[in-house]
């Protein structure tokens, strides 16, 4: 491509359109996705899983990622939620008409070195240009299949009295890390976007037992949200220690000083789980054998009172009840 910016008739089917996706193969390349045809073949054999979404993300770059990187590992994560070994991505662009070629050409990059740690091939996808003003640069579509292994049987339903809640880390960094960039603010200390594939994590935990009930990553609405879902469809009481959440001190800063409360800001490469108690030690320790779970934490436990309710027990000694946002605390975060 000799253009800089994207034009609209990038979008046109007609030879640009051809320079475009031929622009895309040497960070995507791989022999499926090389025959340029209109659906991807591959063979899979077991339980699949399969998940889709959509990235918003504003702005498209932030500290420690951008929109690409964010696309690919969010999906992965999806799957990997469910105990799926993460195998294959679709990915849609849908570009606003004059965005920067340098700045694609860098989601590209992006997108190719967090789908070669996930483990996973981009076998499809598709390119839409619409005219300036009708999108915020670009947005992403993805959907992504797995293969569920046996034995396995993961669910927010599946939460059981008795069961150990852990924290794979700390909580928040990707919500203040695009509020940060978003609004121009500077912290003392910089807070980077936790965001990271997540499949080997769960795959290490899975090997240590497979007795893990639920699992979810605390993404939009964050901590408190997920507790409660876990709460909600397994319909059991949740009490948490106040004590044992680890959040980075530069969140908690940047939390008080805006008013936020961490448990409920966005994160995209942490997980909860609720697992077996008899197993969470293990599951503890191969979850700190992980770059992204030497910080795990198990923070409570699952109870038979207050059904649907998630407790927290503060630092000082006092309970409260976590409930679930009305609204959107930070939008566009993902």
């Amino acid at each position: 491509m000799t253009e800089d910016k994207i034009l609209l008739a990038h979008g046109s089917g007609g030879q640009l359109s051809q320079d475009l996706i031929k622009s895309f193969l040497p960070d995507l390349t791989n022999p499926i996705l090389e025959r340029l045809d209109d659906a991807a073949v591959f063979e899979v054999s077991g339980r699949l899983a399969f998940t889709t979404d959509s990235y918003t993300v504003n702005p498209i770059f932030f500290p420690g990622g951008d929109i690409g990187k964010l696309a690919v590992c969010g999906t992965v994560n999806d799957l990997a939620m469910s105990g799926a070994r993460p195998l294959y991505l679709s990915l849609a662009f849908i570009i606003e008409e004059g965005l920067p070629v340098a700045d694609l050409k860098k989601i590209l990059a992006s997108i190719r070195k967090a789908a070669a740690e996930a483990g996973v091939k981009i076998v499809t996808g598709d390119t839409k240009v619409v005219n300036q003003g009708s999108a915020d640069k670009l947005f992403i579509n993805t959907a992504g299949v797995g293969i569920v292994p046996e034995g396995v049987n993961i669910s927010a339903a599946n939460a059981r009295h008795g069961d150990r809640i852990i924290l794979s880390g700390t909580i928040g960094d990707h919500g203040i890390a695009v509020l940060s960039k978003r609004e121009g603010l500077a912290f003392r200390t910089p807070v980077p976007s936790d965001c990271a594939p997540l499949g080997g994590l769960v795959a290490a935990m899975l090997a240590a037992s497979k007795n893990i009930h639920a699992l979810r990553d605390p993404t939009r609405g964050g901590l408190a949200t997920t507790l409660n879902d876990f709460a909600a469809g397994s319909g059991v009481g949740i009490i948490i220690e106040e004590d044992k959440i680890p959040v980075a001190a530069a969140v908690a800063a940047a939390g008080e000083l805006l008013g936020l409360d961490p448990l409920y800001i966005a994160n995209e490469g942490k997980l909860v789980a609720a697992v077996a108690p008899q197993d969470a030690d293990k599951i503890l320790a191969a979850m700190k054998k992980n770059k992204y779970g030497q910080n795990a934490a198990v923070i409570g436990e699952v109870v038979g009172e207050h059904p649907g309710r998630v407790v927290m027990r503060t630092a000082m000694g006092a309970s409260r009840i976590i409930d679930v946002p009305v609204g959107e605390l930070l939008p566009r975060i993902c």
